[in-house]
């Protein structure tokens, strides 16, 4: 047996080995390490006290080096324990978020796509984009688990139809055969979820329409849960096309001017939103390490809390949405009070 597994199973105490096999996790998968509040957050994960003075996990010195050695390595028993860990971590903070109050509307920005493609050699848009379809089932059930009843996932803006044609074909055949499926996946059905289609749909091609019509036809009588993907979308153009729909709802009851600009208030114009009929979501995640929002559902998160993360959406994993979850319950949210 390698000397650094046998120092970390025989020798370090319990708490310090699972630090040591954790910052071996986190350097393995490429984050950093070194900022002091990333190290905090990692230590406080595993239940280890965070000291300014303590060597960095995963560095030479501290209680993971051991471990990073080991894992160099590259051993059958370094790789079992990254999965071990991997799994009492999951199921430590799904205890943890399943204890408290949940989102009732998360609201994702799909992002990261062509660099995890890239970085795994793929070039083709239709594969870089099928790898991250595939992603919504797991998403879907880890909802599910949860009871969080609407997810609204952003899948193409406005502003991304300023690509390559040969992306842009790539991404919608990518999404086409991915509405094609949902309206035949048996756990779709099973957990009664509805599928709608939300933007500016008049742009979109025929084949993805079809594939809409299809997806949300064989779930128009479904209530367990409502998943929102959101195509040909962009949040300034949902607020002008609400303000549109209300202003000609108005001039079909031949009001004046002047009683028209009164009805139009905050409520009127959310009542012709993409969302409208659903809460506002309680919390947003966008992958890939942006900070912004890009114009995604403006009019909606007025209230909403924030989740950057620097993972792609194609790696995105359990773990990294209960974080995101345990982020939202950790906030006081005052809305304004």
């Amino acid at each position: 047996m390698n000397v650094g597994v046998f120092s970390v199973l025989g020798y370090l105490p319990l708490a310090k080995a699972t630090a040591a096999i954790f910052a071996g996790i986190v350097e393995y998968e490429g984050l950093p390490l070194d900022p002091p509040a990333r190290q905090a957050r990692v230590r406080a994960d595993i239940g280890i006290p965070f000291r300014p003075d303590a060597p960095p996990l995963g560095k030479t010195g501290s209680a993971s080096a051991p471990f990073v050695r080991a894992r160099k390595i590259g051993s059958g028993l370094g790789r079992a324990l990254l999965r071990l860990v991997y799994y009492i971590y999951e199921r430590r903070l799904g205890r943890e978020v399943a204890r408290r109050s949940k989102p009732r509307h998360i609201g994702i920005i799909l992002d990261g796509n062509r660099r995890h493609g890239r970085s795994h050699g793929i070039t083709e848009p239709r594969e870089m984009y099928d790898l991250g379809a595939e992603k919504l089932d797991e998403v879907l059930a880890w909802c599910a688990e949860l009871a969080i009843p609407a997810v609204t996932l952003w899948v193409f803006s406005t502003d991304n139809f300023r690509r390559p044609p040969a992306e842009i074909s790539g991404i919608f055949a990518a999404v086409a055969a991915k509405l094609n499926r949902l309206a035949r996946d048996p756990a779709i059905h099973e957990r009664r979820v509805r599928v709608r289609a939300i933007g500016c749909l008049r742009l979109l091609p025929q084949p993805v329409l079809d594939a809409i019509a299809a997806a949300e036809r064989a779930t128009a009588g479904y209530d367990g849960m409502e998943l929102n993907i959101a195509l040909a979308y962009g949040g300034r153009e949902e607020i002008a096309d609400a303000v549109q729909a209300l202003l000609n709802e108005l001039t079909t009851k031949k009001m004046s001017l002047a009683d028209a600009i009164q009805r139009i208030t905050p409520e009127a114009i959310g009542r012709h939103l993409y969302t409208a009929g659903l809460p506002d979501p309680d919390l947003i995640i966008r992958t890939s390490g942006e900070v912004r929002l890009s114009g995604f559902l403006l009019w909606q998160s007025a209230h909403s809390e924030f989740y950057f993360t620097d993972v792609l959406w194609p790696a995105f994993r359990k773990i990294d949405f209960l974080r995101a979850i345990r982020s939202f319950q950790q906030r006081q949210r005052r809305f304004g009070g």
